[in-house]
């Protein structure tokens, strides 16, 4: 059966309960298959990047078509629902007509321009692990949600978005929107940036890291400016365009 997320933000839990983990987010108008279910939750294979996890039930609705559908693309947007109820949505949301918008959308082209001012349209937005929205997103959700608003599709975690693209062997050629990934010391990819690249050529990574913020980056790692040291190892830059 296919479904739909009818709540602005509605948690993917790892198993069916309020207290399993958040392992992502379903927003908005988001399609998705329901695998299993019980009396309260529904086991759910997400359409955009086949993520599988709970979600309460009364957060779904069905779901028939996908015509005349807009993605919204500022990080919050104010809307009023058929019933003439008040909805604020974030971007990723999937809206349909009969939902009026309050604000124009922008239109990301997949520029460096435009991946930059997108990247930088959530400055500061706080970490919260599974999180996809401005109210709190992780390393891969924001580099997901960026590039999907920039006509670019990725899986949910870091290491499924490590696999896509062509490797840059250097930094210096590196370019804006290109995504750096970084390792524990089992090898293991934890953590997934933006490069920026200044007007200098100088490379900078904007990341969620306690909060979406920009920091240098060189050959060894990410520079915390904050605790003047490398917070993260280097582990591979890919190309995705």
């Amino acid at each position: 059966m296919k479904l739909r997320t009818s709540a602005a933000i509605a948690p993917l839990r790892k198993e069916p309960s309020d207290r399993s983990e958040m392992v992502s987010q379903a927003l908005f108008g988001e399609a998705m298959v329901m695998l299993d279910q019980n009396e309260k939750w529904a086991m759910v294979r997400m359409e955009i990047d086949h993520y599988e996890g709970w979600i309460d039930r009364k957060q779904i609705e069905p779901y028939s078509s996908d015509s005349n559908l807009q993605l919204i693309t500022q990080p919050l947007v104010h809307a009023v629902m058929p019933d003439g109820t008040s909805i604020t949505l974030p971007a990723g949301a999937y809206v349909d007509e009969s939902i009026d918008l309050l604000e124009s959308l922008p239109i990301w082209s997949g520029s460096e321009n435009d991946i930059t001012a997108c990247a930088k349209a959530f400055l500061h937005a706080p970490y919260l692990w599974g999180g996809r929205t401005l109210m709190g997103m992780d390393c891969s959700g924001f580099t997901q949600l960026v590039m999907r608003l920039n006509g670019v599709s990725l899986p949910r975690d870091a290491h499924q978005q490590a696999e896509h693209g062509e490797t840059v062997s250097f930094l210096e050629e590196t370019t804006t929107g290109d995504l750096a990934f970084f390792d524990n010391a089992d090898g293991r990819i934890i953590h997934v940036g933006i490069v920026l690249k200044d007007e200098n050529g100088r490379s900078n990574i904007i990341h969620a890291s306690g909060k979406v913020r920009i920091d240098p980056i060189d050959h060894q790692g990410i520079y915390n400016r904050d605790t003047g040291s490398y917070s993260h190892q280097l582990r591979i830059v890919k190309r995705l365009q």
